[in-house]
């Protein structure tokens, strides 16, 4: 499993590359990537279809632990993930702009 940091996660993510949110639904709601799919991380094995085969997927969470197992859960389906450190309170600390509420 390949960790990240939040320097790459934006130029990722300012590329179009798909990031993958594995925290709880109340998590999410109060702050998220821009564009972040959200599958909680207790549901991905069951969900791990809805995630794109194609691309490296950035898994991120709050701190950067459970989107370590998110990725390792992906890469063991045959997904190509990265877990990005620092979570969500990295990419606030780097003063990007964050989303709240559920997804559209």
């Amino acid at each position: 499993m390949h960790e990240v940091d939040t320097a790459a996660l934006i130029q990722a993510w300012e590329s179009g590359a798909p990031v993958l949110d594995v925290r709880e639904d109340y998590e999410y709601i109060q702050g998220h990537v821009p564009g972040a799919q959200l599958i909680p991380l207790p549901e991905l094995s069951a969900r791990v279809g809805e995630v794109s085969p194609g691309e490296t997927v950035y898994v991120i969470c709050a701190s950067g632990n459970r989107s370590k197992r998110g990725a390792e859960i992906l890469e063991s389906a045959g997904r190509r993930a990265v877990s990005v450190a620092g979570g969500t309170s990295a990419w606030v600390t780097a003063g990007r702009e964050v989303r709240r509420g559920p997804t559209a």
